[in-house]
């Protein structure tokens, strides 16, 4: 998939004003060192031994800051990226690439096997230092991790403060990572994008105006609608931005997403529309919904309020890929 400019240039000025004020280099790892440093810039954090407890209540201890990570969900390897640190070892490597432009990845990390069910053997021949997973791998596989090498399990998500989670786990991979001056500055140039976007809606006079966000998938030729409730990570941005999240139906306890068929948009209104799909995967708004009586029926869809996202914007990522979606939402609704 193609990035946005907006997505690249977002990308780029995050990770620049995270280096530029700590005045460091990226932690060098095993796939190479990032950003065109060196061994040689080594992190501003000192040396010694660091000890973290751990979303699961683990306590993790590190001889020293790590430097060759291995991550098992995109999230953390996003987080890892805006850090400056290069990981070693990916989660499905292409996916990565497809979904989640807004961090691009350098040198040539290892494929480590799908998100759920990592290739153990890729990641002990990797040596880390340390391998970042989250609450959405089975406690098994965790487990079967922690003979490899020190494990840091962050929780995935959590529908009743999204936008705090992101920030914690941010906080925590840099503690282990020696990147807590970065970290910084990541959230920071976050809520300033947050406060920018939200200025720009209200000079356009979109502060307040319903707005939902979706994405589709189809099975056996049925189109399923996925909702981002007020409780999903996309809701909650949308919120910080002045949006009314014009969903109604409940979310899950974690994502904060409920599915529904094509009649879940009735109830939606006049509303703007946008959603996110991949070349690689279809367009099933484009493709499949267009012809759908109950789809063409509705309101948005009449007055032209559907918007398609640039690709390449992770919609469970982090700051990074988060602001990209800011921008994404601010250029649809102020055309």
């Amino acid at each position: 998939m193609k990035s946005s400019s907006a997505t690249a240039a977002l990308a780029t000025a995050l990770v620049t004003a995270a280096l530029a004020l700590t005045g460091c280099g990226t932690t060098h790892s095993a796939a190479g060192s990032a950003a065109g440093t060196t061994a040689a810039q080594a992190p501003s954090a000192p040396a010694g031994p660091i000890t973290l407890t751990d979303t699961t209540g683990t306590q993790v201890t590190l001889d020293r800051p790590a430097r060759t990570v291995v991550a098992t969900e995109w999230n953390a390897v996003e987080d890892l990226v805006a850090l400056g640190v290069a990981p070693a070892g990916v989660a499905d490597v292409k996916g990565y690439r497809a979904w989640d432009t807004a961090a691009p990845l350098t040198g040539s990390p290892k494929d480590i096997g799908m998100r759920g069910e990592p290739s153990m053997d890729t990641i002990a021949a990797l040596a880390p230092d340390l391998v970042v997973a989250t609450t959405d791998l089975p406690a098994s596989a965790v487990t079967q991790l922690r003979k490899i090498a020190p494990v840091l399990v962050v929780r995935s998500a959590d529908a009743t403060d999204q936008l705090g989670l992101m920030a914690k786990d941010l906080d925590l991979i840099a503690q282990a990572t020696g990147k807590t001056a970065q970290a910084a500055a990541v959230k920071s140039a976050f809520d300033a994008k947050l406060a920018a976007g939200g200025a720009a809606l209200k000079a356009a006079g979109k502060s307040g105006a319903s707005y939902a966000f979706g994405d589709a998938y189809v099975v056996s030729n049925q189109v399923s609608i996925r909702a981002y409730t007020g409780g999903s990570l996309v809701g909650a941005v949308n919120e910080r931005l002045g949006l009314k999240n014009a969903w109604t139906v409940k979310g899950d306890k974690d994502y904060g997403l409920a599915t529904t068929d094509v009649e879940g948009v009735t109830g939606l209104g006049d509303t703007q529309f946008a959603y996110i799909a991949n070349k690689v995967d279809g367009d099933p708004f484009a493709d499949n919904l267009a012809k759908n009586a109950v789809w063409k029926a509705q309101p948005f869809v009449k007055a032209g309020h559907v918007h398609r996202l640039p690709d390449g914007i992770w919609m469970f990522g982090g700051p990074l890929a988060m602001g990209a979606y800011v921008d994404a939402v601010v250029d649809a609704l102020t055309k």
